[in-house]
């Protein structure tokens, strides 16, 4: 029998300034959409229909108290618009659904902040980040720019984008991640990075986010350069790859995406996002 059932609403982002040289960075929300319920039953154990038992069994148990978890049983479902793999921060976007869906099934005022912290700490423990990805965790959650220090868990700056904007996301075919051992030798330029985007120089940040990475995980630059020389604000492999986002507005979209389409692969265009994520009980 289910007791209680909470859906929550969390969204995807693209890198601005890369974290793992610094242990700072700088996120910026889109609109692809992650959605988690979380029930309440009668029952044991935790279940799950999800790709990381793991990850989903360290957000269950960090989050509902041990004497709820001893007399229930807790089912996840996880729906996700977001392509696993490629840098679009679907693995901060789950952890984040996941954690705000057992929070609200436990609790009904949302403490953002708690909610954020537990989806970072349980995604450490499943080893599916380096660095804690608080950047990313915070522009999936909050939407907009997002400045964070990840080492402290600290939000610098969080700004609203503008409206009009989209993201035009490349994804290379049979292109594999990138082996991000060099990028410390480049930690001073990621600073540089980083400074502008304290500044609010976001497009700075991300144009010279999109060299450095290249560089360091030997990607071929030129589909970052054409998305730039088609009217891209700012373009850059997105994460650790191999995912390329360029960031434009309308009248340039057309023109940026002829320029991802003379490489193989694929491309998705998404509206930046600058919602909150939301939790709704549907049962109970």
């Amino acid at each position: 029998m289910i007791k209680k059932r909470v859906r929550a609403t969390v969204h995807g982002a693209i890198s601005i300034v890369n974290a793992l040289a610094t242990c700072s960075g700088c996120a910026l929300g889109i609109s692809l959409r992650v959605t988690a319920e979380a029930d309440l039953r009668s029952g044991e154990g935790i279940r799950s229909q999800t790709v990381n038992e793991k990850l989903i069994r360290n957000i269950v148990y960090n989050t509902i108290p041990k004497e709820i978890l001893a007399e229930n049983s807790v089912y996840i479902s996880v729906e996700s618009e977001i392509p696993m793999g490629f840098g679009l921060k679907s693995s901060s976007a789950v952890s984040d659904a996941v954690a705000l869906a057992c929070s609200k099934l436990v609790k009904e005022d949302i403490e953002d902040y708690v909610v954020l912290d537990r989806a970072v700490l349980a995604s450490l423990d499943a080893g599916v980040t380096i660095t804690g990805a608080y950047d990313d965790s915070s522009a999936c959650y909050f939407g907009g720019f997002v400045v964070t220090n990840n080492r402290t868990h600290e939000i610098i700056h969080h700004q609203e984008a503008p409206q009009n904007l989209s993201a035009i996301i490349f994804i290379p075919k049979g292109t594999r991640r990138g082996n991000m051992s060099k990028v410390d030798t480049m930690s001073n330029l990621f600073g540089e990075a980083f400074k502008f985007a304290t500044a609010g120089e976001y497009w700075k940040a991300m144009n010279l986010n999109g060299m450095l990475l290249s560089t360091s995980l030997s990607a071929e630059y030129e589909p970052v350069l054409k998305a730039i020389q088609g009217g891209a604000l700012a373009a850059s492999i997105s994460g650790n790859g191999p995912a390329i986002a360029a960031v434009s507005n309308e009248e340039n979209m057309e023109d940026i995406k002829a320029a991802f389409a003379k490489f193989n692969g694929s491309v998705i265009v998404s509206k930046i996002n600058n919602e909150k994520a939301t939790a709704e009980t549907l049962v109970g």
